[in-house]
């Protein structure tokens, strides 16, 4: 139907979305005046959303997530985790690959 009970149902799931929105709105502003406050007596606000995000996985995801940021890191070459470490070495030639048990050396 284009006008009556459907057009009725239609513009209250519209106007429900449109009050949620604005409710939206208001709660996001109000995280942003926390994060200003935290950042104005002096933490780090990229670090404390970094947080939060982290807080909201279970204790297995963020383990994972963690585990495969160091395994990137690593394979960058980056320092600050052993594998990145390790990968620096071997590019400055401090330390070389060698094969582990019953694997050939590539």
């Amino acid at each position: 139907m284009t006008n009556g009970i459907a057009g009725d149902r239609l513009l209250s799931f519209i106007e429900r979305v449109e009050r949620l929105n604005g409710e939206k709105a208001d709660l996001t502003a109000d995280i942003r005046e926390i994060y200003d406050e935290a950042k104005g007596v002096g933490f780090d606000v990229k670090t404390m959303r970094e947080i939060v995000k982290l807080r909201k996985m279970d204790d297995a995801d963020r383990r994972q997530a963690e585990e495969m940021l160091d395994i990137y890191k690593g394979a960058l070459g980056m320092e600050g985790t052993p594998l990145g470490d390790f990968a620096a070495k071997v590019k400055s030639g401090e330390a070389k690959v060698t094969a582990g048990k019953g694997r050939k050396a590539a």
